[in-house]
């Protein structure tokens, strides 16, 4: 699209609630501690491609290149089950939505600022006109939600885990994810993009995303990514192994470093990511640095790999995705086998969950997210969905992968219990 820009200043991230009448899609990280704000919001959308629709992976390049602007979207759990050999299980969830719109609106680095792109002069102005003096306040209550469901129970989610290990040692899969849905009564009257705003200032994390595709509104809350590719320059960062970060968070970080079995867990999928990758970028350029590195968020600390690469000067940002799907932090390996035990052994669907959202910027520029501490809201069903989840491997403990579970829902299930008597 032809370019009209201006910038104004911004406090923070507010300016993403002044969006809030305009429905915008948001894929951001917020300014923390060493890592500076970016990403985009988009307004107004001028193109749509659907994954069930639009033709596959070219389908979805020819559209991204149909734009000269950015494209914001996502990929469900299932949407690359084809590519694994794998059928699809029905589902009412899109498998698959990326736009381009008539405005998208940057932060500065430092969040000081927020920089307009729009298609016409009057787009930009409108963009300007909402956003202009957004100012921080103090955050509004969270939505309170009602009688969480789980797809399991703590009895069958042992039961899972006992099943899940049975088959590692059958030789079926040497690592397999399992995952529990939540499904909570949303309070009538509330904004789910008020949920979204009140954690990106309350509980931030590396990526925040927002999607609105009627009747369901996205609200992504990951710490982990997905794929980078910045200027053909590769890098994925997968996230295995969970400590709480306790009292003493050196302490529970060295301890985590020394666990053999978390340390097999990231491993495997460190070498997953590597396959993952590797048919894309050029031969010998894949590599692994800064294995069990650790960081803290939502009080869990995390343990991750940079794996990079660099992508083939014939390949796009979106085949090296589409190669990856879904992310192999939240399959298992081998990852075809994998999501079929998992589909075996889970009671639910996953949609969205555990698929990524994307930022597409060039073909040879895009940033995504494992969509992970992520909900669904259904304006249809009134509820709110949201999932967590832990890696199975020969030695897991079954009753201590459920406490990592629930830790890990903690964000969300402590919306429901501030509606507790």
């Amino acid at each position: 699209m032809t370019s009209f820009s201006s910038c104004c200043p911004a406090d923070g991230l507010a300016w993403i609630d002044a969006l809030a009448p305009e429905r915008p899609d948001v894929f951001v990280t917020p300014p923390m501690p060493g890592v500076a704000a970016s990403g985009l919001a988009g307004l107004w959308p001028v193109a749509e491609w659907r994954l069930e629709t639009g033709g596959g992976l070219e389908g979805l390049k020819a559209f991204c290149d149909a734009s000269a602007g950015p494209a914001l979207g996502f990929l469900s759990y299932q949407a690359g089950f084809p590519g694994l050999g794998v059928a699809r299980r029905p589902t009412a969830f899109p498998e698959g939505v990326f736009r381009t719109y008539g405005a998208v609106l940057a932060p500065s680095p430092d969040a000081r600022s927020v920089t307009v792109h729009a298609a016409t002069p009057g787009l930009r102005d409108a963009a300007l006109r909402l956003v202009s003096g957004a100012r921080r306040s103090p955050a509004p209550p969270l939505p309170a939600l009602h009688a969480p469901r789980p797809s399991m129970d703590r009895e069958a989610y042992a039961a899972a885990v006992r099943c899940a290990r049975e088959h590692i040692l059958d030789g079926d899969a040497y690592q397999l994810n399992l995952s529990i849905r939540f499904d909570a009564d949303w309070p009538a009257g509330s904004d789910p993009q008020a949920l979204f705003t009140g954690l990106l200032a309350r509980r931030p994390a590396m990526f925040y995303g927002m999607y609105h595709d009627a009747p369901y509104t996205l609200l992504s809350t990951s710490p982990e990514r997905f794929l980078r590719v910045r200027g053909g320059m590769v890098l994925a960062q997968p996230i295995k192994g969970t400590r709480l970060a306790g009292a003493d968070p050196v302490a529970a970080a060295r301890a985590l470093r020394a666990s053999a079995k978390e340390d097999a867990e990231l491993s495997m999928i460190v070498d997953l990511m590597r396959n993952d990758i590797s048919g894309r970028c050029a031969y010998g350029s894949v590599s692994v640095e800064g294995h069990r590195s650790v960081f803290l968020v939502d009080g869990l600390l995390q343990m991750y790999a940079n794996v990079s690469g660099a992508l083939r000067p014939d390949a796009d940002a979106l085949d090296l995705l589409w190669d990856a799907l879904p992310p192999g932090s939240v399959t298992g390996c081998p990852k075809a086998r994998a999501v079929e035990l998992i589909a075996d052994l889970e009671p639910h669907h996953r949609d969205a969950y555990c698929g990524c959202l994307v930022l597409r910027l060039g073909p040879r520029d895009l940033d995504s997210s494992v969509a992970i501490r992520t909900a669904c809201h259904d304006a249809t069903s009134g509820t709110l969905g949201f999932f967590a989840g832990s890696g199975i491997v020969v030695d897991s403990d079954p009753h201590l992968e459920y406490e990592e579970t629930m830790a890990k829902a903690a964000k969300f299930l402590a919306l429901a219990r501030r509606n507790t008597p």
